[in-house]
């Protein structure tokens, strides 16, 4: 069986070198768009979704992931977008992660099918835990008790996608 969106999903890969160039509005909305169509727990849509493209908030958001890793190299890969997404802490909504990692997921497709590419970064909750992320949680407008989930990288592929893998055998099981 084939169809258009399975074999997005088949080619859709992580990309880890950007074009400098900003994508365009319409791009990033497509984006967040399919992320808030993402299915979520009781259809509560409890994740936050914050799209950054100031520079100067992005090279604070590099600083601060590169620190958690230990590193100082780019964690965002140079992208000219980062997206975060927040979601309540498991004390307020057990399904948090799962519904938010859903909205990374459904971001990354949509931005493969019309020619974005993307990488899912982590290290966001400990970022978002400090007194550093709060702060930035309160300028961004989120409401109190949510936690950093995951982001995305996002812009124009500087080099062609790679291939697939090919997949490890027995990866699924069929049980009738």
């Amino acid at each position: 069986m084939d169809n258009e969106i399975l074999k997005a999903l088949r080619e859709r890969r992580s990309v880890r070198a950007f074009k400098p160039e900003q994508i365009t509005d319409e791009e990033l909305r497509a984006v967040l768009d399919a992320g808030t169509y993402a299915p979520t727990g009781m259809n509560y849509q409890d994740p936050w979704i914050v799209a950054v493209q100031n520079p100067d908030i992005i090279k604070q958001l590099v600083r601060m992931n590169a620190a958690v890793m230990g590193s100082d190299t780019n964690p965002y890969y140079d992208a000219p977008t980062i997206v975060l997404v927040f979601a309540s802490r498991p004390d307020k909504w057990e399904n948090g992660t799962a519904d938010a990692s859903l909205v990374l997921g459904n971001m990354m497709n949509a931005a493969h099918a019309i020619g974005l590419g993307s990488c899912w970064i982590n290290r966001e909750r400990q970022m978002f835990d400090t007194e550093e992320g709060m702060t930035l949680m309160k300028q961004f407008g989120l409401p109190d008790g949510l936690m950093g989930v995951g982001s995305i990288s996002l812009g124009y592929p500087a080099r062609p996608i790679p291939q697939a893998r090919p997949r490890k055998e027995n990866y699924y099981r069929i049980i009738k």
